[in-house]
């Protein structure tokens, strides 16, 4: 089985003793953690590792924090970055969105909280790229933050969503198959198509994968899964969403 690649952070902290510890429990959940301690190597690690997801101080040495963030987004608009900060005024938080940053926390802060940011932040940028991977299969992406159909609510921001099964947590190739579904009801689409656009057509996967996250759709969305109004099985073809 081939490991699965750990979640990059880069962290622009010029504190030793903040720094160490981000990394030793950053580390201690899965994540590859790397150090920078003035603006410049912040910069410079950005673009030659290409992190996942950066954490960010605003008083650091040789570049500050905001032109930092300044910079990265002039560049990429995605990646998710965290600023961690002393100053915890109005204005900074203001002038940290205003730059484009994803969260913003107070110093000294809670390590679970801390930690719990981390984790929607790299679901984020998780997200981004499955959006991406289907678009580069050659269709449409729905890139609105909810969807309702009937009863059904999805909220694409926290990965939730409100159905007939109730209250479930999506995984990133539900959220891409159904991103994909929304963009383009009514169209049939075929399995090969959708396993292009969720997986790639990675070794792992068949067709018969396909078929086993239609019927876990029926199961969340349709009152009676054997009886589905909208994810609708079209011979020779594939599947539909359907709804009014």
């Amino acid at each position: 089985m081939e490991a699965v690649e750990k979640k990059r952070i880069l962290v622009i902290e010029d504190e030793a003793h903040i720094a160490d510890g981000i990394r030793l429990n950053l580390s201690i959940q899965g994540y590859d953690v790397k150090i920078a301690i003035d603006g410049i190597e912040g910069l410079e690690k950005w673009r030659s590792w290409k992190p996942d997801l950066i954490i960010l101080d605003i008083m650091l040495p040789m570049i500050d924090g905001f032109s930092i963030l300044k910079t990265i987004r002039q560049e990429d608009e995605k990646i998710p970055v965290l600023i961690l900060s002393a100053r915890g005024d109005t204005k900074d938080k203001v002038k940290g969105l205003r730059y484009g940053v994803d969260d913003y926390l107070s110093k000294p802060f809670d390590l679970e909280e801390f930690l719990l940011r981390v984790e929607r932040l790299i679901k984020k940028k998780t997200w981004y790229e499955g959006n991406k991977k289907g678009q580069e299969s050659g269709y449409e992406m729905f890139e609105g933050d909810y969807y309702d159909f009937g009863d059904n609510h999805i909220d694409f921001i926290s990965y939730k969503a409100i159905c007939a099964a109730g209250e479930i947590i999506l995984t990133e190739q539900e959220i891409v198959l159904l991103k994909l579904f929304i963009a383009n009801k009514g169209k049939p689409l075929s399995r090969e198509m959708l396993l292009s656009a969720g997986w790639g057509y990675s070794r792992d996967t068949t067709t018969r994968t396909v078929d086993n996250f239609i019927v876990r759709f029926r199961k969340y969305f349709e009152k009676k899964p054997k009886k589905p109004i909208y994810f609708i099985s079209r011979r020779s073809v594939g599947y539909i969403f359907e709804h009014d």
